[in-house]
């Protein structure tokens, strides 16, 4: 990962297209890591409809105006500033303009951010935007060049930066929480992630556990972010992304990820990341 000195100028734009490209979206995914990914994308015309990641999402608008709806309320965001999205929480993505708008976006995975943060409660960030002149200027080298692959030593450090933005603007507070049982969580989400086309039962979720379905219900959204269901959904959309970046059917890959069928996999696929499986897939072209 470089460390010179980052700013969101041409070095972050050189590859999002100018105001006047034809309308659509277009999506670039980066070099990640387990936990971890990072995208570019420029969107003109329609929007994203209203979907919900179970990750963090913090990004910098890189041209044209960026405005969603979070928690209730519109929010804007412009070049040079980062907007902070939590897990599980609803939002869309417009352009404010008729350029349309580009970013660059990380997702990381809630259970990172509890790693680095040595358990307590997950960060809430409740004003999403963040100004220029608050932003960390570090993390956007995470961003400079999505392309760099990430070793171990540079996933840890883009984590913590990530981590560090987080604290720093969050409105949790420590105490309040009741301590959680996270091996016995972490059994269950392992139990899930193995293979999301599964549908695993309560019953399963207490044997590997050693919890009741309450306790494992009640901690897990505390533990990483959102429910062990959700959790399962987002894991299923994982696999089908990948199958579709590869060029597997839409029909094919609605079922190897272990959906009910394609009009199911369609269904939270647009929940999920604001389009449909086929826009999502010609966005990458």
């Amino acid at each position: 990962m470089r460390h010179e000195s980052p700013d969101t100028g041409a070095g972050l734009r050189r590859h999002l297209p100018a105001g006047g490209t034809l309308p659509g979206h277009r999506l670039r995914f980066g070099s990640g890591a387990e936990g971890i990914e990072r995208l570019e994308a420029s969107l003109v015309g329609e929007g994203f409809a209203t979907h919900r990641h179970d990750t963090y999402a913090i990004g910098v608008t890189l041209r044209g105006v960026q405005t969603f709806r979070y928690r209730g309320e519109p929010r804007h965001c412009l070049p040079g500033e980062w907007h902070v999205l939590h897990p599980d929480e609803p939002h869309d993505g417009v352009a404010g303009t008729d350029e349309g708008f580009g970013y660059r976006i990380i997702y990381l995975d809630p259970r990172l951010v509890r790693e680095a943060l040595g358990g307590g409660p997950l960060p809430f960030v409740a004003d999403p935007v963040i100004g220029r002149r608050e932003a960390d200027p570090a993390l956007a080298a995470c961003l400079r060049d999505i392309d760099e692959p990430l070793d171990d030593v540079e996933r840890l450090t883009l984590t913590l930066r990530v981590v560090r933005t987080l604290v720093r603007h969050s409105s949790t507070r420590p105490g309040g929480r009741p301590a959680l049982a996270l091996e016995a969580l972490t059994r269950v989400r392992d139990l899930i992630a193995d293979d999301p086309a599964v549908r695993h039962t309560l019953a399963e979720f207490e044997r590997v556990s050693g919890l009741d379905r309450w306790t494992v219900a009640r901690q897990f959204r505390v533990a990483f972010g959102t429910s062990p269901t959700r959790f399962r959904t987002m894991r299923q959309l994982d696999r089908a992304r990948r199958l579709l970046r590869d060029g597997v059917p839409l029909a094919e890959a609605a079922q190897l990820a272990g959906f009910a069928d394609q009009a199911h996999m369609s269904r939270m696929f647009k929940r999920a990341y604001g389009l449909t499986p086929a826009r999502w897939t010609a966005a990458l072209r």
